[in-house]
């Protein structure tokens, strides 16, 4: 398969994809996953909407209830996991990272702060 735009997958990164979002069970799929899959990457890299999708990928519906079906059933997360363990492990790192730092932004107020709003009984 030739690469259309430059969010394809290349053939080696199709094959680790692959076993995530091809079933060996059931009826055969009508769409071809890997053009699925190059259409999520095509939306996700663009920021395009899904109905504005380009007629060389599948149907937008298709690409839609496909990712939507994927993370709800944890496909997604299982693939980024998988893939996270393996970029750990080329780098020479555990497949598990050892500590989290957790970063969070504070908003600063006055001192004095603001006006004091109160309701008055109606007579």
């Amino acid at each position: 398969m030739s690469q259309e735009y430059s969010t394809d997958l290349s053939d080696a990164q199709w094959e680790r994809v692959r076993p995530f979002v091809e079933k060996s069970f059931g009826r055969p799929a009508q769409v071809e996953r890997r053009r699925i899959v190059n259409a999520i990457f095509y939306i996700l890299r663009t920021g395009c909407q899904w109905r504005m999708l380009p007629r060389e990928f599948p149907h937008w519906s298709t690409v839609h209830s496909c990712y939507w079906r994927w993370r709800r059933d944890g496909t997604l997360e299982r693939l980024h996991d998988a893939l996270r363990e393996e970029v750990r492990l080329k780098a020479g790192r555990m497949a598990q990272p050892s500590a989290v730092i957790l970063d969070s932004q504070s908003v600063k107020t006055t001192e004095k702060g603001g006006q004091e709003v109160t309701t008055k009984p109606r007579m």
